[in-house]
C-alpha cells in the first residue's frame, strides 16, 4: 500500500509540473520579450496570447494546454495498467493539472484559467464527453462573440455529459469540482459581463 501511495503522489506531483509550464507566457516572452502577466487580463492562457500574437496562436496555446491535461490523465491511467498505483489516479492527476496551470510553481503561482487544460484532462477520462464539450464551447462562444461565456457553459455542463455517456462516478465529480474552481477562476469576467464591458472574440 504504502509503494502504491508513493506512486501516486509521484504521479500528482508529475501532473502539477507538467499543468505549471506556462505555454502562453513562454511563448509571448520568446517572440516578443513581454510578461504576458502585464498585459490584458493578465492570465497566461490562450485568449490572452490572442491578444499580443494573434488567432493562430490562441489556437497553438490552446492545443498545447490541453496536451498538457491529456498527457498527465495518460501517464496515471499508464500506473494503474501497470498495477503501480490506486484507481483514481487519473482523477487526482487531473485535478492536479488545473491546479498547476492557474498556480504555477514556476511563474509565482500565477497562471490561467485552465480551460485547454481542463478540457483536455476530460478528453483523456472520456474522449466522447471531451469532443461534445469541446463543441460546445465552439459553438457558444461563436454565438456569443465571448469565449468567457463559452468556457463556462461547456464546463458547467461537463459533469451532466460525463454522466450521460456512463463514465465512472468519480469522473463526474470530477467534472463538477473542476466546473466549480474554473468558474471561480473566471469570476472577474463574470464581473465584467455583468457590467458589460467584457472583451468579444473580434
Amino acid at each position: 500500500m504504502l509503494g502504491k501511495l508513493f506512486e501516486l503522489g509521484l504521479t500528482v506531483a508529475i501532473a502539477y509540473l507538467i499543468g505549471s509550464i506556462p505555454t502562453g507566457y513562454l511563448i509571448v516572452k520568446a517572440k516578443t520579450g513581454q510578461d504576458l502577466r502585464t498585459i490584458g487580463s493578465g492570465s497566461t492562457g490562450a485568449t490572452n496570447v490572442k491578444r499580443v500574437l494573434g488567432k493562430n496562436y490562441f489556437f497553438i496555446v490552446m492545443f498545447l494546454d490541453a496536451l498538457k491535461g491529456i498527457i498527465s490523465v495518460l501517464l496515471a491511467e499508464h500506473f494503474i495498467s501497470a498495477g503501480a498505483s490506486l484507481g483514481l489516479a487519473p482523477v487526482f492527476a487531473a485535478i492536479a493539472v488545473i491546479v498547476g496551470h492557474s498556480k504555477s510553481v514556476f511563474l509565482n503561482f500565477q497562471g490561467g484559467k485552465s480551460v485547454a487544460a481542463g478540457v483536455g484532462t476530460i478528453l483523456a477520462l472520456n474522449w466522447e464527453a471531451g469532443l461534445t464539450i469541446a463543441f460546445v464551447w465552439g459553438i457558444v462562444t461563436y454565438a456569443t462573440k465571448y469565449v468567457s461565456v463559452g468556457s463556462i457553459v461547456a464546463l458547467l455542463l461537463s459533469p451532466f455529459l460525463m454522466y450521460f455517456f456512463n463514465a465512472p462516478i468519480a469522473y463526474v465529480a470530477y467534472c463538477f469540482l473542476g466546473a466549480v474552481y474554473i468558474v471561480y477562476l473566471h469570476r472577474e469576467n463574470i464581473k465584467r459581463l455583468i457590467a458589460g464591458n467584457e472583451n468579444k472574440v473580434r
